[in-house]
């Protein structure tokens, strides 16, 4: 009992000395000791980055968010846009069938909205947030939509719009608006993942995208400078995605993991424009993003809005087929005309870039493939097909193609072989060297640079038009398609965006 003074005398003077911290401040910095923890840190410093008066990486993209206007945009762009916008909606209209389509669509049909948004095709009436993961599915699915590589990483940016799709709907927004928010964006998407080496870190192009998403979702909503850096702050603190979803046998998951970055954006925009706030230095701070997932490495896009614009360097794909076997699939397609049947081939050479063998080429299931989204994503698999029948769509992803015998064995005839140069010029082409050698000893070389499609060698109208057709076909007569093409093409001038969706109804 006598020892209760004694506490008593050292919680005194332990409280003298606190508010003596308290009142000194940093002048008593030498007076007072540190603890040992914080004297001893071996991490190095792990603080902020942010200057005064210096807006955080965040509030820099809401800034241009915020700002940007159609009248901004250069007429050319705008039209670029279209081309991209009528592209995904068809990629949509021909995905919507399929098999994780059909899961999303019976998830959304589970939940219901005092003020419900509109699934794509389906008509389906569901929650804002789970229209744009079922819309988004439909999108991705047949990897037939656009594609952006860059020297740190590639996507594919046009995912967002099943983000764009569902505010613009439940917002009134018209058609320029429409285009506005996907120029934006592509801006966000293409700018981060120039200077974000998503590859060499292991992570999915989702985080990206999602970051581009709520962007982009934000602007439709309406959200003011600051909502929207909460926003940015909410989906990158929780939307680090592994790229584990895009290695080896590929699960559904390929065609879910933008999907669900979107819809966890349009989510993180309805909190943040009810007033939920997020970290603002979600990016330079202590445990941000920078210090954490960065390798505590900082980078600094280019200047949003600057030139060239991103959405002008992303490319609309000719063959349902991961983006860097664009230019093999082509490449092949001109080299058949070497043989007569597929029995004269000895060998199929492809000489590509490191990040394309990383993506379609790195496993031997990429050889033989077992499911759909494998099939899709193999150098080796695509480029058997193409010589085998002379063309490639989404059905040769399935059965009985992915266990034909003969098929297979010239899959097997295929070697992807590293390209120095390729892997020099990836950042602006995506290379390939293909040799065809003959069983007679003959051999053949053709060289693809710039596949069709590409920034540089741009499908026509009439070409993005029949792609359209083809994907459409088999879900709308044709006078359905006919609407909704001349819709699209006048996207500037119509007052509803959201008109696009019931015009997809089946």
């Amino acid at each position: 009992m006598q020892d209760k003074p004694d506490q008593g005398a050292k919680n005194t003077a332990r409280r003298h000395f606190l508010a003596q911290v308290a009142s000194t401040g940093a002048a008593a910095g030498a007076a007072v000791a540190l603890p040992v923890m914080a004297q001893n840190n071996n991490e190095g410093p792990r603080m902020s980055k942010a200057v005064a008066n210096q807006p955080s990486l965040s509030q820099a993209i809401a800034n241009y968010a915020v700002n940007l206007k159609y009248e901004d945009i250069p007429p050319e762009v705008a039209r670029t846009t279209k081309r991209i916008i009528l592209d995904t909606i068809g990629c949509a209209i021909g995905g919507h069938t399929a098999g994780p389509a059909r899961i999303a669509q019976k998830l959304a049909d589970n939940v219901s909205a005092k003020k419900a948004a509109t699934v794509l095709c389906t008509g389906q009436k569901t929650t804002p947030e789970m229209a744009v993961f079922a819309n988004g599915v439909m999108i991705r699915y047949l990897d037939f939509n656009d594609g952006f590589i860059s020297s740190g990483g590639s996507g594919h940016p046009s995912d967002s719009l099943a983000a764009l799709l569902t505010p613009a709907e439940l917002n009134g927004k018209s058609g320029r608006d429409l285009i506005t928010a996907m120029v934006l964006t592509y801006e966000v998407f293409g700018k981060i993942i120039d200077v974000l080496n998503t590859r060499l870190m292991g992570l999915d192009q989702s985080t990206v995208l999602g970051l581009a998403s709520v962007v982009g979702a934000g602007k439709l909503m309406g959200l003011s400078k600051e909502q929207l850096t909460n926003a940015i702050g909410i989906t990158v603190g929780g939307n680090t995605s592994l790229n584990q979803g895009r290695v080896g046998t590929l699960s559904n998951w390929k065609s879910y993991a933008c999907a669900e970055a979107s819809r966890k954006a349009i989510f993180s925009v309805q909190m943040a424009q009810a007033g939920m706030t997020g970290p603002n230095e979600v990016f330079e701070g202590r445990d941000g993003f920078f210090n954490v997932i960065n390798n505590k490495k900082t980078f600094k896009p280019a200047p949003f809005g600057s030139a060239p614009l991103s959405i002008t360097l992303a490319f609309t794909k000719r063959f349902a087929l991961g983006q860097y076997s664009q230019t093999v699939a082509q490449a092949a397609m001109e080299a058949r005309a070497f043989i007569k049947n597929a029995d004269e081939i000895a060998e199929i050479n492809l000489n590509v870039s490191r990040g394309a063998i990383h993506v379609m080429a790195a496993s031997p299931d990429k050889w033989r493939p077992q499911t759909h989204e494998t099939a899709d994503h193999s150098m080796p698999y695509s480029t058997g097909v193409i010589f085998m029948y002379g063309s490639l769509d989404e059905t040769y992803y399935e059965d009985p193609y992915l266990h034909d015998a003969k098929l297979l064995d010239l899959v097997a005839k295929v070697k992807v072989i590293p390209s120095e140069e390729a892997d020099r010029r990836e950042a602006e082409i995506n290379l390939c060297d293909l040799e065809l050698v003959l069983k007679s000893g003959a051999r053949h070389k053709v060289r693809v640079e710039y596949h069709r499609g590409h920034a540089k060698n741009p499908m026509t109208d009439a070409e993005m038009e029949e792609k359209f057709r083809g994907l459409a076909h088999k879900h709308l007569k044709a006078d359905r398609i006919n609407a909704l093409l001349k819709y699209l093409w006048a996207l500037e001038d119509q007052s509803r965006a959201g008109d696009i969706i019931a015009l997809t109804r089946v």
